[in-house]
């Protein structure tokens, strides 16, 4: 699972002020992993970081992998033909913290981006007896974050904050 730790001091207000009403914030962490997860999704629908940048596009070399493979082309950063990373976005909750992200393999890579051969390469012999070196990754990948929180989802755990103290405080 990837983490994306956000250190906000009015979220981190908000937080402390939950924590002194409620002993067991597990509640709120629902609601906020299910609205986060919601938004993150809605970043895949635009194609935006958090901070609303468009993502970079898919460069030719990938649309070329697609064809040769037989596989339907998405043009669209970050959709792939499974579609599995835009579909995969969890989390999970404890009674004062809440983890979302994906736990696919190569999500990593695509919020962080990756240079050509920064995980080593597969080096062998196939089936002609040619020997070949392949980077991993192959070629460079631009950084395409789709994990934090947008100004628009620090409003909305806020909100869901303010509700759990309200509620509690009643």
């Amino acid at each position: 699972m990837i983490t994306v730790e956000i250190n906000d001091a009015q979220v981190r207000q908000a937080l402390d002020e939950v924590a002194r009403a409620l002993t067991d914030l597990t509640p709120a962490m629902q609601d906020i992993g299910e609205y986060l997860t919601e938004t993150t999704k809605e970043r895949f629908r635009e194609g935006v970081s958090p901070e609303g940048t468009p993502w970079a596009p898919k460069s030719q070399a990938t649309i070329d992998a697609y064809v040769a493979r037989k596989d339907k082309v998405d043009f669209r950063p970050l959709h792939g033909p499974s579609g599995r990373l835009s579909s995969e976005i969890a989390y999970q909750v404890g009674p004062s913290q809440v983890e979302i992200g994906s736990s696919l393999v190569y999500a990593a890579v695509q919020q962080f981006g990756a240079e050509a051969g920064q995980f080593g390469a597969r080096i062998g012999t196939d089936k002609r007896g040619r020997s070949y070196f392949m980077p991993i990754p192959w070629g460079d990948i631009p950084a395409r974050p789709f994990l934090g929180l947008s100004a628009e989802d620090r409003t909305g755990v806020l909100e869901i904050l303010e509700e759990y103290v309200t509620g509690a405080q009643e």
